[in-house]
């Protein structure tokens, strides 16, 4: 006879249970270790009878060797101990686990919200930041992700990026604090705006606009970011340009700027010219940008290649592994 463990998930509305897991329990004898199961109201409604006990393993596997039984819930601990006392019996019955219901895709989110509202209420750290104390860790761990995504660590890549969403979390709890008259939101304002964003820029994919490859998408969105800008603005689409960080590094800007201008046609003529600049460094700089961008290449990714090659080779050079650097 089988111990039958039917697991839930905690993110998942109680009482949303799979059809298997209903059989298992309409079956029964049910038995829980928690009073304050979430499920048991709902079982209950259903003339589901759950004994709430005190676990013992030992007990529950010499049980279920004359019959079945079925365990709502699956604590780590508890399960590991029913383990070993199988393993002690010389005929253990078989365990069965059941899953009553899986996480939703996002459902750990949850988890990092309730998270971030108890640091912010217990953390002495974490309740004395703002949005201004917080945002050189937004710059550092957005360069972290973007450090092994160059080097192709893409372990240490899910590592990065959650750091980098815990300052989204926290941003958006720290506003959240706010009233709706100075600013506040919450992270599901964050999701919503991103949301309603993705699908009014994809009407290719949401509604019935037809496209015939990635050109015309990329097209299509900035003749959407134009009209946006022109809602927000009385009607004034504004310029290409609003919008571009300029506080971003100087060979990022630039390559943004040509970027963005040439969408719009500007003529070659409003960029810098060397010729004509003379020995002006940033104009000698700006125009290997538009060269980098005429050949497809990304200024900044190229330049930070070129200096991870250099600080490999001083390494070596300092390891006494070449005679130059």
């Amino acid at each position: 006879m089988p111990l039958i463990v039917v697991t839930t998930s905690p993110r998942v509305a109680p009482g949303l249970l799979s059809h298997h897991a209903w059989q298992v329990l309409r079956e029964g004898p049910v038995r829980t270790g928690s009073a304050g199961h979430p499920h048991l109201p709902h079982l209950e409604e259903a003339g589901v009878t759950v004994e709430v006990v005190e676990p013992d393993p030992a007990a529950l596997v010499r049980e279920a060797r004359d019959g079945t039984v079925v365990w709502l819930g699956a604590d780590e601990a508890l399960m590991r101990a029913v383990g070993h006392a199988a393993l002690a019996l010389d005929d253990p019955p078989v365990i069965e686990v059941v899953p009553g219901s899986y996480d939703l895709p996002g459902g750990r989110l949850l988890d990092l919200v309730e998270v971030m509202d108890r640091l912010r209420t217990n953390c002495p750290w974490d309740a004395k930041q703002t949005h201004e104390s917080l945002a050189p860790y937004l710059l550092e761990e957005a360069y972290e992700v973007l450090e092994t995504i160059e080097e192709g660590d893409h372990a240490a890549l899910r590592e990065e990026l959650g750091d980098l969403l815990l300052q989204v979390a926290f941003h958006a709890r720290l506003a959240r604090e706010r009233s709706a008259g100075e600013g506040g939101f919450d992270i599901d304002d964050v999701a919503d705006g991103i949301v309603a964003k993705l699908v009014r820029r994809h009407p290719h994919v949401f509604a019935d606009v037809k496209v015939t490859g990635a050109e015309q998408v990329g097209d299509n969105w900035e003749a959407i970011k134009a009209a946006e800008r022109a809602a927000k603005n009385d009607g004034d689409a504004g310029s290409v340009l609003d919008g571009v960080p300029m506080g971003q590094p100087a060979l990022s800007l630039a390559a943004q700027l040509i970027r963005r201008a040439g969408r719009v046609g500007a003529p070659d003529g409003l960029l810098v010219d060397p010729e004509a600049a003379g020995d002006d460094l940033g104009a000698r700089l700006f125009a290997l940008v538009r060269r980098a961008h005429e050949a497809g290449l990304d200024p900044e990714a190229e330049l930070r290649a070129t200096a991870r090659r250099y600080r490999d080779r001083v390494r070596a050079w300092e390891a006494g592994e070449t005679g130059e650097a």
